[in-house]
């Protein structure tokens, strides 16, 4: 099933970019599919999203029980 994106402009500081960036790399992502991770998971985080990954909440659920 494919996904239509929206597509906008961002506007940040090149600090802000540098630091995106370097994150980035170090995950083996690209600076777009890095700030989808970040949101994707922030509205997660604060109910404004489903988690639509099994996999994800079933790690996440043996993960906890393993600690």
């Amino acid at each position: 099933m494919a996904f239509a994106k929206k597509t906008f402009v961002l506007r940040i500081s090149e600090d802000t970019f540098n630091a995106l960036s370097k994150w980035a790399e170090d995950e083996f992502r690209s600076v777009n599919g890095q700030i989808e991770m970040i949101l994707d998971k922030s509205l997660k985080e604060v109910g404004r999203k489903k988690d639509d990954n099994t996999f994800s909440t079933i790690g996440k659920t043996k993960m906890q029980k393993a600690q």
